[in-house]
């Protein structure tokens, strides 16, 4: 995949705190990772055969198995996207009454980052009116940087959300071509660090500083 320095980061710190609140729990399940937390799950049919179909649906989707490299491309990219959000928030109906479910959480978690992922295209667009279309012909690359750096990272997230719903589903990722996968681990320099997690830290390193 393409190498590009993030030029925004995800600010997921309450779906993370959610997630601390399934870590306590302790319960014996597969295990969910996510950016700054681990938890086990046990998910229960409805879960399951709802994770199983959005991993096959989204498996499938334009944005997350082809390159932009058009005008038109990068207008179809933004369109799927909007597929993508569409479909997941049918399913955040069909799971309204568990939504304190892994399946919920990692469904928010892929819609709050293309909430954020659109809140940074249209800064973009109101920076360069001419932003997306025709933008070959009318802007330098170095201008097109931020949204394809952008574009890479929302795709890495959503693919290792779905990954981790597929660990939920207990089937795979079907479809994806090899070059457009992730390494499982996460971009972590792609998120805000939760502001617990930071005080946490802090108070760490004062304590380290005390003893000396």
């Amino acid at each position: 995949m393409r190498d590009l320095r993030p030029p925004l980061r995800f600010d997921v710190s309450d779906l993370v705190q959610k997630a601390r609140r399934h870590a306590k729990k302790r319960i014996d399940g597969v295990t969910i990772n996510l950016p700054f937390v681990s938890f086990s799950v046990r998910p229960d049919d409805l879960e399951q055969k709802a994770a199983r179909e959005i991993v096959i649906r989204l498996a499938d989707k334009r944005v997350l198995n082809a390159f932009e490299c058009c005008d038109s491309c990068v207008e179809k990219a933004l369109a799927s996207l909007q597929e993508i959000r569409s479909l997941l928030v049918d399913k955040q109906v069909e799971l309204s009454g568990q939504t304190d479910g892994a399946v919920y959480l990692l469904v928010e978690l892929v819609l709050e980052a293309i909430r954020q992922f659109f809140t940074f295209e249209e800064g973009l667009h109101r920076e360069n009116l001419n932003f997306p279309g025709e933008f070959h012909a009318r802007m330098h690359r170095a201008d097109l940087e931020p949204y394809f750096a952008a574009l890479e990272m929302l795709r890495g997230h959503i693919f290792r959300c779905l990954s981790q719903l597929a660990v939920i589903a207990d089937t795979t990722v079907p479809k994806i071509a090899d070059n457009m996968r992730y390494e499982k681990a996460w971009q972590m320099d792609a998120y805000q660090k939760p502001k617990l997690i930071e005080e946490s830290h802090a108070h760490q390193m004062r304590e380290k500083s005390d003893r000396r």
